[in-house]
This record gives structure tokens, C-alpha cells and sequence, in this order.
């Protein structure tokens, strides 16, 4: 007791060399304030703060966060649509002034959680409220670029930055995914049924075509049989000519009747 009496102030000396040091963990930046108010950040590592005057208000995390989101949207046909979505944010940059904004904007990080929530979701009802049913499974990208135009200026009053937005499932109520269903097996039997038609119109005009070409070779075949023929009879002629011819000019060197030719021919 002598001694605490005797060196009190060594020991709030001595607290207070202790409580100037503060160590920020990597992936983080305190926040100090000064009697309520900010006063400055501080990096990564130990560091130190005026005691019993600084204050560290909060450490704010510069990670990727990230949050799933299930929620219902309803078409202009008044359709129902359920969304299973992923989000994945961070703090805009490690500026002080965008520190600060992230600080301070919101009480907690659950105020902040459901304002963004909120806001995403409410971007996304109101695209899905402009489009049909049957076009919504088409329209994941643009969905996802419709929010992100429409939602990086709200976060960036808030100090964050929407990194990415997934959605990763889009469904129906049980009556509407069953007519889906009919129309698909409707569209499939058609698709096979046009098919088969241009399979059947396809073997046809070939074997016509096979037929025809089949017609044009006989008919080509039988003209140069003709002509074949025709040849051989003039030739055949033209010997038989020039052997009469022969004989009967022999025959007159001889001094011999040439009617005795055409006699021959006749008997």
C-alpha cells in the first residue's frame, strides 16, 4: 500500500504509455476521434494515439464482402419471380475522405447491410417490372448492368464500390415452370417434326435426282449406240460402193459387160 501510495503516478504513467499503442490488424483502417469528433486513420501495424483523449471509433475493413440475397420480383404480367443472387462489395478506395464517408454514413454495418440489400433488390424489382415472364430468363447480363449503372452512385456516397453481382438462380411459381415445360416439349416436337420433314424432302430430291441422272446416261448411252450404228451402216455402204466401183472398172478393161454386176446384186 506504501508503495502505491508512494509511486501512484509512475503507474498512470505507465498505463498511459501503454494505452498509446494500438495495433491495426492487416485488411483493416482505425478510425480515431478526439472528444467525439474525428480526428484522423491509421494504417496496418502498431501504432499510436494520444491516450485518454484518442479514441479508436471503429476499424473498417477494406476486404471484399460479400452477402446472398433472396427476394421476389413481379413481371409487368404479373408474373412472380424468385431471385437467389450473390453480392460482392468493398470500400471504394483507402482514401481518408472515403474512410471517413464509411465511418460515419451508417450507425452499424447492419444499417449499411440493409440499405444495400434494399437498394439492390429495389433496382432489380423495378427492371423485372418492365419485362414479361417469358423474357426474364434471358436477362441475367442485363439485369446485372442495369444495376450496377443505377446502384455505383448510391455506394459511392457511402464510401463502397459494388464489385460484382451474380445471379445465380431465377425461378417461377410451380404452375407457371410446368406451362414453361409443356412449351418446350411443344417446341421440341415441332423442331423434330420439321425435321423429319426436310430429312424425307432431302431423300426424295436425291433419289429423283439419282432417277433422272440415271435417265440422262440411258438416254445418252442409246444416242451414241444409234450413232455407232449409223456409222457402221455408211461405212458398210461406202465399202460396198467402192467395191462395185473397182469390179466395174475392171470389168470394162476387160471389155465385159458391167450390167452383169447389177445381175449379181439382184440374184
Amino acid at each position: 500500500m506504501e508503495f502505491l501510495k508512494d509511486y501512484w503516478w509512475a503507474i498512470i504513467l505507465v498505463l498511459g504509455v501503454l494505452s498509446s499503442f494500438v495495433t491495426i490488424n492487416q485488411g483493416f483502417i482505425g478510425v480515431i476521434t478526439m472528444f467525439g469528433k474525428y480526428q484522423r486513420n491509421i494504417r496496418p501495424g502498431l501504432r499510436m494515439k494520444i491516450p485518454f483523449i484518442e479514441q479508436i471509433y471503429k476499424k473498417i475493413s477494406v476486404q471484399n464482402r460479400s452477402v446472398e440475397l433472396e427476394f421476389q420480383a413481379v413481371t409487368i404480367d404479373q408474373a412472380n419471380v424468385y431471385f437467389k443472387s450473390m453480392l460482392l462489395y468493398a470500400v471504394q478506395n483507402e482514401s481518408d475522405e472515403t474512410i471517413k464517408k464509411v465511418a460515419f454514413k451508417f450507425f452499424s454495418d447492419k444499417d449499411l447491410m440493409q440499405a444495400l440489400v434494399r437498394t439492390i433488390e429495389g433496382n432489380i424489382r423495378a427492371f423485372v417490372a418492365t419485362r414479361k415472364q417469358s423474357e426474364i430468363l434471358g436477362l441475367r447480363r442485363d439485369i446485372v448492368e442495369f444495376v450496377k449503372e443505377h446502384v455505383d452512385a448510391s455506394l459511392e456516397e457511402w464510401g463502397y464500390h459494388l464489385l460484382d453481382l451474380q445471379i445465380n438462380d431465377i425461378t417461377f411459381d410451380e404452375a407457371i415452370i410446368a406451362s414453361m415445360s409443356k412449351v418446350v416439349a411443344s417446341n421440341n416436337l415441332k423442331a423434330a417434326a420439321e425435321n423429319e420433314g426436310q430429312a424425307l424432302l432431302i431423300t426424295k430430291t436425291k433419289s429423283a435426282e439419282a432417277e433422272g441422272n440415271a435417265i440422262k446416261i440411258a438416254a445418252e448411252a442409246e444416242r451414241q449406240a444409234a450413232q455407232l450404228r449409223g456409222q457402221g451402216v455408211a461405212l458398210f455402204r461406202e465399202e460396198v460402193a467402192r467395191g462395185m466401183t473397182q469390179a466395174a472398172s475392171e470389168m470394162k478393161q476387160a471389155n465385159l459387160d458391167t450390167n452383169v454386176i447389177l445381175f449379181s446384186m439382184w440374184v
